[in-house]
């Protein structure tokens, strides 16, 4: 089903499950539960940090639980154990997550191709999918659309880009998209060349001047890699060739992204960066609910602008049309390469441009397969690591 066909969809959501509810995406949907007061929270599932999930469970009161280490899962079992609370682990906690009878929208933002199985899982179970984790369409997208459309589940975007895409398509059902206009900011390296990043610290690369998101997408929008897989992620969202798919760095962060019709019209949507928006519409579609915090003030912006990216400086961006282009399982090495290449360089193993390196080499080197299914998805993942590790 596509997202232009949902709109007067009844699917006003009530009870949610949310899978990386310690993350960046996971505390700020809590934080709307928080504020609007009429969401059950039915489950919770984290990596690793284990007491900041204890809190959450005691708050909300999940039936759900899960950490990814089994050994993390039977400490919170024993620390929560005055609570009404069942607590799982690993992919099998996930999939228990992503299907239980309770939960009528799943919210997908943990980090990494983990999210492929239990999306695909929900979907099978007639959930909604609030999608904050772009590796699962990146990856399996030519397997979860169709399979969305299928089981008539709607999959609403949390990215911000996405979700002002989707919201610049209502209305416009049956009119056709000339372009996507899916705008950047251009990370904290904005302006800068190849030369002047070749020292750049993770420190360095972590100071985004607008958004405030996790460590490894916040190094993502610094190579522009971020945008690279938003482009693949917004190619399956909205139906949409590579070509009708245009980068615009907009250092403000006020328009999240645009669409351009075939009579040359542009509808966008902007807003403060806040991505407590595109959470809640995705949770609350079709109907806007009151969100604290700042507005746009006019008078005070004076003046948005915008530029071309570097594909030169940040070729990583031009990598992920390439990856697109050649498609298969193509994305699958580009995006299992950058994971692996954002970790090592976090960890001060390797330098800042290296990352893009590592993902050309990850496309050029793994065996080509026109059609993956989830086990050669995950089969790519696993040779690209192998080839990364085989190079140092």
């Amino acid at each position: 089903m596509r997202l232009d066909e949902w709109k007067g969809m009844d699917i006003f959501m009530k009870k949610i499950a949310i899978l990386g509810s310690t993350g960046s995406i996971g505390t700020q949907t809590l934080e709307i539960v928080r504020e609007q007061k009429d969401i059950e929270v039915t489950a919770l599932a984290a990596g690793a940090n284990a007491a900041l999930l204890e809190e959450q469970i005691r708050e909300f009161s999940p039936k759900l639980a899960a950490l990814w280490e089994e050994g993390a899962a039977a400490s919170l079992r024993e620390r929560v154990k005055d609570l009404p609370v069942k607590v799982v682990s690993g992919m099998e906690g996930l999939l228990e997550i992503a299907t239980m009878p309770e939960a009528e929208i799943l919210v997908t933002a943990i980090v990494g191709m983990l999210g492929i199985r239990p999306t695909i899982a929900a979907i099978e179970a007639g959930k909604a999918i609030a999608l904050a984790n772009k590796e699962t369409l990146v990856t399996a997208g030519h397997l979860i659309m169709p399979l969305a459309e299928e089981k008539h589940v709607p999959i609403l975007p949390v990215d911000s880009e996405h979700s002002a895409i989707f919201q610049s398509l209502h209305g416009e059902r049956g009119n056709k998209i000339s372009k996507i206009l899916l705008t950047a900011s251009g990370g904290p390296f904005r302006g800068k060349k190849r030369a002047e990043l070749e020292r750049v610290r993770p420190e360095d690369a972590l100071k985004h001047p607008n958004w405030s998101m996790g460590r490894k997408i916040t190094i993502d929008s610094a190579t522009m890699v971020n945008k690279g897989l938003e482009v693949m992620e917004a190619k399956w969202l909205f139906g949409v060739g590579l070509e009708r798919i245009q980068v615009v760095v907009h250092p403000q962060s006020v328009i999240h992204s645009m669409v351009e019709y075939e009579d040359g019209a542009v509808i966008a949507q902007l807003g403060t960066p806040d991505m407590r928006l595109p959470i809640q519409y995705a949770l609350y579609y079709p109907e806007r609910r009151s969100l604290s915090g700042k507005r746009l003030d006019f008078f005070q912006l004076q003046s948005l602008t915008f530029e071309e990216p570097d594909l030169e400086t940040f070729w990583g961006l031009k990598l992920a049309f390439e990856a697109m282009g050649r498609g298969g399982n193509i994305p699958t090495a580009y995006n299992a390469a950058n994971e692996m290449a954002v970790s090592l360089f976090l960890e001060g193993k390797i330098q800042f441009l290296e990352i893009p390196e590592l993902i050309q080499l990850c496309m050029e080197e793994c065996s080509y397969v026109q059609r993956p299914t989830v086990e050669e998805i995950l089969r790519t993942e696993a040779e690209a690591y192998e080839l990364i590790k085989g190079r140092r």
